[in-house]
């Protein structure tokens, strides 16, 4: 049996902390624990310095970073942070649409834009996306997409270390 990966987990905490951690509920790798809404506040009000540290601190030891996409995740300053500070690092960067979870009150949402669109490739004026993979998972109800997610997590992270490695 492989080893699990330690991951950063990326994604609006407002919009979709509950999808968020529904998925890092599957348990098939390991993932950095969420600040807590009053520890987050602390963090936050420390200002742009604060958070940066804070992202890195909790970056280290981990071999990549999951992307999890909702409707509004794309384009936010510390969503765009993350995944640069990630790729910076030579750490595996993969994207995971999870607007087919449900929320807590069992609502779905609309699929958001692919976050890795919004962020160059060194100085080849390449979107991050003409590399990094963007999934989104099949299935009809958050029961199969969330099935699909769970099947499916461990080898997105192994190949997005892997593309990594050759770019």
């Amino acid at each position: 049996m492989a080893t699990k990966r330690q991951v950063f987990y990326s994604f609006y905490y407002k919009r979709d902390c509950w999808r968020a951690s529904t998925v890092r509920s599957i348990g098939a790798i390991e993932g950095n624990k969420p600040a807590p809404d009053n520890d987050w506040e602390t963090i936050a009000s420390g200002g742009d310095d604060e958070i940066k540290k804070w992202i890195k601190e909790q970056m280290e030891y981990r071999s990549c970073t999951i992307v999890l996409v909702g409707t509004n995740t794309a384009n936010r300053k510390w969503i765009n942070h993350e995944i640069v500070q990630s790729w910076n690092a030579s750490m595996g960067v993969v994207g995971i649409y999870i607007h087919g979870l449900k929320n807590q009150d069992g609502y779905i949402s609309e699929q958001g834009e692919n976050p890795f669109d919004y962020i160059a490739y060194g100085n080849s004026g390449k979107k991050l996306s003409a590399i990094v993979k963007c999934y989104n998972p099949s299935g009809n109800d958050s029961k199969e997409r969330y099935d699909w997610i769970s099947k499916y997590i461990s080898d997105a992270v192994e190949e997005a270390i892997n593309v990594r490695k050759k770019n």
